[in-house]
């Protein structure tokens, strides 16, 4: 397979998306900007086009099902795989970039660094990165650091529409809602973290759970399968449509949040007190390990992940229809 795009008229063609990494993300992010619309240069020295072809047939009924397009999509994807020359010639007529390199923050400071150097400085130099400090990749450029953001998304790309915005000291206002706009037009739902901390905002929710999920294993009050099923058949439930605070103001019903905090603020307190800490010891991993494996029996990935994502689309779009009946 070729692909067929231009990357020196790039800019007659109104610019096109570079995303630097080919990665599961990488490649995700080109699959979303390739449904809806745009022009892509996928710069990555290690990634062929059959691997993108995979992955846009793995994600197509995804996308497509949550009302993308990818006919055509071969026309608008140039693959670089010099990320000397290359690289450079893909700048020229870039409207947007999408870093989603390896999790390493000197290599991304860098990356930032020669990027801002090159770039007009009205486009924004995105992270994909689930960890790195915005300021710690602004820090590195000297031209405009302040459209250096975070723009981190959730695995599957094509499925999950959570992307997490976080700006360092420089940005502006209205480049970080320029970010927001952007990831809208591909059908996702920004989120802004107004303060930097480490794993953004919803790592550290999940971070939270593990640590309890962990620990009850660790101490025997319940199995793997039970851990999950009590999450997925419980609140995970009402979390998808509402929110774990919304939930909780649902739950208090004429009165509220406030009803709810007044009678189960104090039994919720000591539960978080009673809270553990798990350290991911040898045994503790063996433990999950052993638990997931038995919990997922024969099925494979590839089989799971399908059905988990059929029924996230689903899911999605009843939660588009219904409107603004939810938020």
């Amino acid at each position: 397979m070729s692909f067929t795009g231009n990357i020196g008229n790039a800019q007659g063609r109104n610019g096109h998306v570079l995303l630097v990494g080919g990665g599961v993300i990488g490649k995700g992010w080109a699959v979303q900007l390739l449904a809806h619309g745009h022009r892509v240069v996928l710069a990555d020295p290690a990634v062929g086009a059959d691997e993108v072809a995979r992955q846009v047939e793995q994600g197509r009924q995804a996308v497509e099902g949550l009302g993308g397009d990818l006919r055509g999509w071969e026309s608008r994807l140039d693959l670089v795989t010099d990320t000397g020359a290359g690289l450079e010639a893909a700048l020229d007529g870039a409207v947007w970039v999408q870093e989603s390199g390896p999790e390493d923050p000197g290599f991304k400071s860098r990356l930032a660094a020669w990027l801002d150097e090159r770039l007009p400085p009205e486009v924004v130099i995105a992270s994909s990165t689930s960890g790195t400090m915005p300021s710690a990749l602004a820090a590195a450029c000297t031209r405009a650091p302040g459209r250096v953001v975070v723009g981190h998304p959730f695995h599957p790309v094509t499925v999950v529409p959570l992307v997490e915005v976080v700006g360092n000291a420089h940005t502006t206002e209205d480049t970080a809602e320029q970010a927001c706009d952007f990831y809208r037009s591909l059908g996702k739902r920004p989120v802004r973290v107004r303060r930097e901390v480490p794993g953004h905002l919803a790592n550290r929710l999940q971070a939270a759970l593990w640590r309890e999920a962990y620990s009850l294993v660790e101490r025997g009050v319940a199995t793997v399968a039970d851990v999950d099923a009590a999450v997925a058949y419980g609140p995970g439930l009402r979390w998808a449509v509402v929110g774990p605070l919304l939930g909780q103001h649902l739950g208090g019903g004429p009165g509220g949040m406030a009803h709810t905090l007044e009678h189960l603020g104090p039994p919720a307190q000591e539960w978080m007190d009673d809270l553990r800490d798990a350290r991911l010891t040898p045994e503790l991993v063996s433990l999950l390990v052993d638990g997931v494996n038995e919990e997922v029996g024969e099925r494979g990935s590839d089989e799971l992940s399908a059905a988990r994502d059929a029924l996230l689309v689903r899911l999605l779009r009843d939660k588009r229809d219904a409107g603004r009946s939810l938020p």
